[in-house]
């Protein structure tokens, strides 16, 4: 028994892709015995069993379903008695990225093969961007980025218009910058990105422009004035204020020296010189018009004094403080 192509083999193959493993083999005339054959999945720890996927015994095909890998696969050929009993797998899955051994037996002939598979997901659309702000003279640079694949991914940079002859050779095929130390018009254009692994590729572009730097001098001259006109106004704010609170504080000055003091509450009146009629004489007040002085009396109201007797007026001193006569 002799397989053909019996040496080890890797096959790279994308997601979602069909696949076949090959395994043809040719037996020798002495080989009488019955076929067998069988494709496992070799396992990474050698002190594990091989897992089982398809084989071929009797005449009879058989899909080993207990092992999810297998799930999906079949011979290539209808009947794998006939030379060929190369594997298909019909969508392929990073999960399927493995060591497969084909075996065929034919007593007394047996020979093997074994096949990796990798499982690579085609890269993303990338992103490409333009960082800085593409004055001439300015340092720029052109970035492209691929969200999802399978590494490594390299980047690639071209240029699809401007002006020819441009240098292009500061561009990182790992990180996907393309870096311009000193801009200038010529390397104004549009620019593509291809990001590619080894299963597929994809593109973008961006356009990189070139514009004229602003009067330095007119910059500087407008960030002085600006500074100034800023401090100006604050100094206003400030003196503004300060008014304010002067002329506060003098208002409430004014008003506190209006405020007069409060008139004492007045003291208690004496005691009342004024008697009963049975303990002495009464005393009468009166005011003479004439004078402006007030005249007071006494009416003795024993029974030795006639009644006849007029009144005799004495004068009487008004005191201020307490606001009657005393």
């Amino acid at each position: 028994m002799e397989l053909e192509d019996s040496g080890p083999q890797t096959i790279m193959e994308a997601q979602g892709q069909s696949v076949a493993l090959g395994c043809k083999y040719k037996p020798s005339p002495a080989d009488t015995g019955d076929l067998d054959i069988e494709w496992s999945v070799v396992s990474p720890d050698t002190t594990q069993k091989d897992q089982m996927l398809v084989s071929f015994s009797g005449g009879t095909k058989y899909v080993h379903s207990e092992n999810s890998l297998s799930k999906g696969m079949s011979f290539s050929r209808p009947d794998p008695s006939m030379g060929d009993a190369s594997l298909s797998i019909a969508a392929v899955t990073p999960s399927h990225s493995a060591t497969y051994q084909c075996k065929v037996k034919k007593s007394p002939g047996v020979d093997t093969r074994k096949v990796s598979l990798v499982v690579m997901v085609k890269p993303t659309v990338p992103r490409c961007w333009v960082e800085g702000a593409q004055m001439v003279g300015e340092p720029v640079s052109l970035h492209c980025k691929s969200a999802g694949g399978s590494g490594p991914l390299t980047y690639t940079w071209s240029r699809q218009s401007g002006a020819p002859g441009v240098n292009l050779e500061q561009q990182d095929s790992a990180t996907g910058e393309l870096k311009i130390s000193n801009h200038s018009w010529s390397y104004a254009g549009l620019y593509l990105c291809e990001v590619n692994n080894a299963v597929g590729s994809e593109r973008c572009q961006v356009h990189l422009r070139a514009s004229k730097p602003p009067n330095r001098a007119a910059v500087v001259v407008g960030t002085v004035i600006g500074c100034i006109l800023l401090i100006l106004i604050l100094l206003l704010f400030i003196a503004v204020l300060y008014w304010k609170l002067r002329g506060r504080r003098r208002n409430d000055k004014e008003f506190s020296n209006e405020i007069r003091e409060d008139v004492p509450p007045p003291e208690s009146r004496p005691v009342s010189r004024r008697t009963t009629r049975s303990s002495g004489p009464s005393h009468h007040v009166s005011y003479d018009p004439v004078g402006g002085t007030e005249l007071s009396w006494s009416d003795d109201v024993h029974s030795d004094m006639p009644s006849s007797k007029n009144p005799v007026y004495t004068p009487v001193q008004y005191d201020s403080k307490y606001g009657y006569a005393v």
